[in-house]
């Protein structure tokens, strides 16, 4: 099997990645944190005009008629730039509910215990009897918890392929998240100058570019491989490297920029937040584990 992309895929990969840093820039990123997480509508929208929920619809039903490996690349560059809002619910809902594919509607899910974006959403899958406000350590993804006991069980076959599939497109928003702050740790540490010379200079900063690198890769293509498999044990794996790659390069990119990294002012800690809240949902450790054991 020939695990490469396409020309086709290297084509909407390069074009979701102008878009939304065009689009979703760091002024922007800011913005959005600074307003208190207010979803853009306008952006929603163009989002849905440029395909990204119907992504997956086949062409006859108004789609663009791709599929999970296609899907897996378009979140991943999401999540490079931490792009907000309850992206997987709506992708996922796309076909189903009306207006979803198109941008015009916004659609969240409980999830785990807990319901992204509830109060700003139109339409809510799952019962949110009960629900109430949380405090997030996300800025941008606000969230609300459901007083109803999660069990930790294996995620298949009871788990759903619907499920399992936004399992995986959350993984790779991961490892989106995971890349970007492994290009910032390298992109500081070539500029920041200690002891009359670069700390990219340090042995024990290389040390952690090299393993920020290591764990972005390793977990990329778990994600890849388990689009095209779509296998339910792989799934659970890829969402294991995939959370631990996004949370632990989004510590070591704060170690690389020292006193820096802990401010406001600098972005890793907003990768670091998310990457948070997305190991806790849709698969979460716990879980994925016993699906992995369970295969072996």
């Amino acid at each position: 099997m020939d695990f490469r992309l396409t020309e086709d895929q290297r084509a909407l990969r390069g074009g979701v990645r102008d878009l939304l840093e065009g689009r979703f820039g760091r002024e922007a990123l800011r913005a959005a944190v600074d307003s208190g997480g207010a979803l853009d509508r306008d952006l929603w929208r163009e989002l849905g005009a440029a395909g990204f929920f119907a992504l997956r619809l086949p062409e006859e039903e108004g789609g663009v008629g791709l599929g999970l490996p296609e899907a897996v690349l378009v979140f991943e560059e999401a999540g490079r730039v931490l792009l907000p809002g309850p992206l997987v619910a709506t992708h996922m809902a796309a076909g189903s509910v009306p207006g979803a594919a198109e941008g015009a509607v916004v659609v969240t899910a409980v999830d785990e215990g807990l319901v992204p974006w509830l109060e700003q959403a139109d339409v809510v899958l799952g019962d949110t009897t009960g629900a109430v406000p949380m405090r997030s350590v996300d800025p941008l993804t606000p969230l609300h918890r459901v007083p109803v006991p999660v069990p930790v069980s294996v995620p298949a076959p009871g788990e759903g392929e619907a499920r399992l599939q936004a399992a995986l497109l959350t993984a790779a928003e991961q490892v989106g998240s995971a890349g970007r702050t492994t290009e910032t740790a390298v992109s500081y540490a070539r500029e920041r100058e200690q002891f009359g010379q670069v700390i990219g200079g340090f042995q024990a900063v290389k040390h952690l570019c090299a393993g920020m690198l290591v764990r972005t890769e390793l977990a990329r293509a778990a994600v890849r491989a388990a689009s095209l498999t779509v296998d339910p044990v792989e799934i659970a794996g890829a969402k294991l490297l995939a959370d631990e790659a996004a949370t632990a390069n989004a510590r070591d990119c704060l170690q690389v920029h020292g006193g820096m990294g802990f401010t406001w002012e600098a972005d890793v800690h907003l990768h670091l937040k998310r990457a948070w809240v997305r190991a806790g949902l849709r698969l979460p450790a716990a879980r994925a584990e016993e699906a992995v054991a369970a295969g072996l």
